[in-house]
């Protein structure tokens, strides 16, 4: 899959890579030891799953900035182009950095040699290196065993969630996916997991049990719990307990992606011997936000990035928590290699108004495909989704763009031009 911009840089200093999927982890080990291997200069956490990794990364950056640490932060898909994929200190990579790694890729011989994600993680490896930061959170691009990410010897890995995705790479099976999920588990390191279904868990309980690694479970040994003042978090091992958490990032789930951050910062405090401000936690908590997560763009629309059956059903249950008894408009742009009527039946259980809308991807839905699969009865396709969209907003008409996260790199863009 193309990503933004980043043809510009391999142009520029002629470093080709290849735009297609190629799981293994040959090609990028030989890549890392061309560049001196800057992987291993990192204190790193690893995440992997179908949803919540960037929420939970997200939760787990606010917690690690309020205790002083300095966080590289690696993720996909972008949000508007290839720089936003590399942050340090909330930062994008700028140009004169991206070009910097670029340099240093071409002086090893790295042209011809990887995949576009491949460059991608070698150049996110060297930024975080050269930018001495305490701490890389590093979310895996797709599956765990053989994606490029899992050259790391992490602090802790992350599991937050695993349902059917990706069935054409990492198989039609909940547990031929857990096994891809559970291949980021490495020797000696804890995983932290959130609610997986249960032939996925005993897969992963499995690998750490080869591996040697302690599982923390989500509801086992750490729980959050709703109080009159919020909500408090539990870890039953350490006999911790902290009170009056309260989220921006709106849905029950996101007590759970939060949960899980907070077990995984305790310890990277650990093995960088770190003291645990409970006050650094609340505040990390009440301002962690991400863009695409029931994100209100403009007044009264908001967008999602529920791409699967799993993050529909979330996007779902928080529309009936926050906005029970509303009327909402859902505006809907799908990838076709997604699970497209099971998505929309999810949607049609809080909504009965749909528009399709094409969007500049090449994996895109037409939009007459979508709304042929759809069986709700007011549906319409709608081609200026900018003024539509700006007139829901003045007419408070609560409208949710959802679908696909680069239907919202495209919307976020125009409705910022427009």
């Amino acid at each position: 899959m193309m990503i933004p911009k980043l043809n510009h840089y391999k142009e520029k200093w002629n470093v080709q890579s290849d735009d297609v999927i190629k799981p293994g982890l040959t090609a990028i080990e030989e890549a890392l030891a061309r560049v001196g291997n800057p992987e291993n200069r990192l204190q790193v956490v690893h995440i992997a799953g179908t949803n919540g990794k960037g929420s939970t990364l997200t939760f787990l950056e606010s917690i690690a900035k309020e205790h002083g640490l300095r966080v590289g932060k690696f993720m996909s898909p972008c949000i508007l182009d290839v720089h936003d994929q590399i942050q340090v200190e909330g930062q994008v990579i700028t140009e004169a950095e991206m070009n910097h790694v670029f340099q240093q890729m071409q002086a090893a011989e790295l042209s011809g040699k990887l995949t576009d994600f491949e460059l991608l993680t070698v150049a996110a490896f060297l930024h975080f290196a050269a930018s001495n930061v305490d701490i890389a959170l590093i979310e895996a691009g797709m599956g765990g065993l053989l994606d490029s990410t899992n050259v790391v010897t992490p602090i802790v890995s992350i599991i937050p969630s695993i349902a059917l995705e990706h069935t054409n790479f990492l198989g039609n099976s909940i547990e031929s996916i857990a096994c891809h999920k559970a291949g980021i588990i490495k020797p000696n390191r804890p995983v932290i997991i959130g609610d997986l279904p249960l032939e996925a868990k005993n897969i992963v309980y499995q690998e750490a049990q080869k591996k040697q690694s302690s599982v923390l479970e989500l509801n086992h040994q750490f729980f959050v719990q709703h109080d009159n003042d919020g909500e408090s978090y539990k870890h039953n091992d350490r006999g911790i307990s902290i009170t009056k958490l309260t989220r921006t990032m709106k849905g029950a789930h996101q007590a759970n992606n939060m949960a899980l951050a907070i077990t995984a910062f305790f310890e990277v405090a650990t093995a960088l011997a770190l003291q645990v401000s409970e006050e650094a936690i609340q505040k990390a908590v009440e301002s962690a936000n991400i863009l695409g997560r029931f994100e209100e763009m403009i007044p009264y629309v908001f967008l999602d990035g529920a791409h699967n059956p799993a993050s529909a059903e979330k996007l779902k249950e928080t529309i009936q928590h926050e906005f029970s008894n509303e009327q909402i408009t859902f505006v809907i742009g799908i990838l076709a290699d997604k699970a497209v009527k099971e998505i929309l039946q999810q949607f049609e259980q809080v909504s009965d108004c749909f528009y399709f809308v094409d969007f500049d991807n090449p994996r895109a839905m037409a939009a007459h495909s979508m709304l042929e699969l759809s069986n709700a009865s007011h549906k319409a396709i709608l081609e200026d989704y900018v003024q539509f969209l700006k007139q829901q907003s003045e007419n408070k008409s609560r409208t949710i763009v959802s679908g696909s996260l680069y239907l919202l790199t495209e919307v976020r863009s125009r409705l910022k031009i427009n």
